[in-house]
């Protein structure tokens, strides 16, 4: 920093009044803001003012300006709300996973000096439709600003009839982040039981958010060892599965704390006019219970009454002496079906023939292959052992982290190629609606016409949610409709299936069969498009497809007809956020599944948590029946029939 004795060409900068100055910051990024601000003293109280750093609030785009002035009275400065917003602004968005097969759905929006992760229940569309009916959600996760723009990370779950919240830290949040991994993290205590961590960005420095640059080689390094030129031999993700599933069941076991009546409220204004005194007392009780700063009974019967430990961390020795009574006798087991699978592959007739097969083109599985293989398999076991050993005794606690990071993740039709091992969440590149791509962003609809509410005797419809983007093929522009949430009891097609392919270069002729909607309206066609949709294929994972037309209207409804049934399928654009704001609140599932369902499942998971007006239901009921082709699918835990059309009609009522 240079003194005001040495000029540093900063006397125009200082002439211009502070709103000029908030308008010429406004080419600026939030670190290149700072990075002014530290070039001299004079410059330092010009770039510091609130004028200037609301300008950075506004620019960011996550709030509008009405809410940036009311979340400016829960901090200390605009240059702290902005070190909030800049942090989280990355996963704000829609995020999925591939399990359970109906839909899982994650939607990451604005709460009250916080973003708050909210799962889409899988559903029938009310009978107020979708302008007035209330949609189920659930609680995943919080992000909450502190006075100072830290960050407080806190899961949610329910255990034993009780909600509970599990604190954790931020690992880090990559700017283009399109990973959400839930991980544990060990840290060293020094200087006499300080943690060697900045817990989610507490007490960091405002450049090292904003400026922070990481070197290659430290990719994959948490955050908090990096800070400190410290390196971790082993990464949470490169431990076995099992191993990184029983160090988090542990860690959300200890650190878990069961949330007070007034926390248990909403996190979001539920509307625009809402007083929001309510949810700022939930936020200082939630930081004050993730702080341990209250002490709550809870804790005290869990944890004991020491207000000296921290919240988000477990003793890490405790942790090891509680596997290591159960490692070793895991680990023999293991030895014993190892060496079990390979004398019964030896035995058996299906191995013969496989082992006579490969020496026919040359990879003979003779007795010493199947010895090296048996040992390869046991250096690897070791290796894992090993690792995990090594993760253990990398610390002195151990604590829960997200990390938001980015994955060089494959796709296919604008859905990605998931990992079925990680307690991670994918965010979906959201394409926003501009010239020639009018359509793109997330649509909701039902089977049927008219469209909309149910009917008397039909009084809901499944809730499909649909993701529609644009692509490039041979010259020729696709409009494509991913589907990403459906409300049947038992999923029809695999989560993330195209259930249109529809080319905006080729315009169609169909005729619409219908003049009006439900409520006597002339419907007013604009477009149609020719296309293919969804139809059975090769089994359950490889779907088919059949002709059909996607019909544009002028009040911006769309409406894709499978040609030959006639099946229409009815879309509208959604604002998941309003959606939300005016939906209804249910449990949410166990803290680890809650976040990551990883238990292959066809079925509606979620289904024990909704009301009677609301159940899930299949759109079956639209359907005339054709061919039925019977499928049983077996999971480890879940067995689900469910049939699969072949041919289709659908009903006008």
């Amino acid at each position: 920093m240079l003194s005001d004795n040495n000029p540093c060409g900063s006397k125009l900068l200082l002439a211009l009044p502070d709103d000029t100055f908030a308008v010429v910051t406004q080419s600026l990024m939030p670190k290149d803001v700072f990075n002014l601000s530290v070039c001299c003293r004079s410059l330092y109280a010009l770039a510091s003012s609130d004028k200037v750093w609301l300008t950075q609030c506004e620019l960011l785009g996550v709030i509008p300006h009405r809410d940036l002035i009311e979340w400016r009275k829960g901090v200390n400065s605009y240059k702290s709300l902005c070190r909030f917003l800049f942090n989280v602004q990355p996963i704000i968005g829609i995020w999925v996973h591939q399990n359970p097969e109906l839909g899982n759905v994650v939607y990451v929006m604005p709460g009250f000096i916080s973003v708050v992760g909210c799962r889409i229940i899988p559903q029938e569309l009310g009978p107020l439709g979708f302008e007035e009916g209330p949609i189920l959600w659930s609680p995943v996760f919080e992000i909450i600003g502190d006075v100072d723009g830290s960050s407080a990370f806190l899961l949610h779950g329910r255990e034993r009839e009780n909600n509970y919240m599990y604190p954790g830290s931020i690992k880090g949040v990559d700017r283009n982040c399109n990973v959400l991994l839930l991980e544990v993290e060990p840290r060293q205590q020094i200087n006499g039981g300080k943690l060697v961590h900045s817990k989610s960005f507490v007490g960091s420095p405002l450049e090292k958010e904003f400026s922070r640059k990481i070197c290659p080689s430290d990719r994959g390094v948490s955050k908090s060892l990096r800070i400190h030129g410290q390196k971790s031999s082993v990464p949470f993700s490169r431990l076995a599965f099992g191993d990184r599933r029983k160090l988090i069941e542990i860690v959300t076991s200890q650190i878990r704390v069961k949330v007070p009546q007034l926390a248990d409220g909403l996190s979001f204004p539920s509307s625009e006019t809402e007083d929001l005194s309510k949810l700022g007392e939930r936020r200082s009780q939630v930081l004050q219970m993730y702080k341990h700063d209250s002490d709550p009974d809870d804790w005290k019967a869990d944890h004991g009454s020491s207000t000296d430990r921290d919240p988000t961390q477990s003793d890490l020795g405790e942790i090891r002496e509680f596997l290591d009574k159960t490692t070793g006798s895991s680990r023999s087991q293991l030895h014993r079906d190892v060496y079990r699978m390979h004398c019964s592959k030896k035995k058996s007739l299906v191995g013969y023939f496989r082992d006579s097969f490969k020496h026919i083109i040359g990879k003979s599985s003779s007795i010493n292959g199947s010895h090296e293989h048996s040992k390869s398999s046991s250096s690897s076991e070791n290796n894992k052992h090993a690792q995990f050993q090594e993760f253990l005794r990398s610390g002195d606690t151990i604590g829960l982290t997200l990390h938001a990071s980015t994955a060089r993740l494959s796709s296919y039709r604008a859905w990605p190629n998931m990992h079925d091992s990680r307690f991670a969440l994918y965010k979906l590149p959201n394409q926003e609606p501009t010239a020639g791509q009018e359509h793109a962003g997330l649509w909701g609809g039902t089977f049927g016409w008219p469209p909309g509410k149910p009917s008397a005797d039909k009084p809901g419809k499944a809730l499909f949610f649909l993701l529609l983007s644009y692509e490039e093929s041979q010259g020729q522009r696709h409009l494509i409709g991913t589907k990403i949430l459906e409300g049947t009891h038992y999923v029809l097609h695999p989560n993330g299936s195209a259930m249109f392919i529809v080319n905006t270069d080729e315009p169609s002729a169909e005729p619409f069969p219908w003049d009006c909607d439900g409520d006597s309206n002339v419907v007013h066609l604009k477009e149609v498009f020719s296309g293919e949709g969804i139809a059975n294929g090769y089994g359950f994972r490889y779907p088919g497809s059949k002709p059909g037309s996607l019909f544009v209207f002028e009040d911006g409804m769309l409406v894709f007809m499978w040609k030959e049934s006639r099946a229409v399928l009815t879309l509208q654009r959604v604002n998941l956020q309003h959606l939300l704001r005016k939906g209804e609140r249910v449990p949410p599932l166990p803290p680890i599944a809650n976040f990551s369902y990883l238990t292959k499942s066809y079925s509606n998971v979620y289904a024990g948590f909704s009301n009677g007006s609301n159940h899930a239901s299949s759109p079956r009921g639209f359907f005339e029946e054709g061919a039925w082709e019977d499928r049983v699918e077996e999971t480890s835990r879940v067995v689900a029939t469910s049939n699969s059309v072949s041919g289709i009609r659908i009903g006008r009522g």
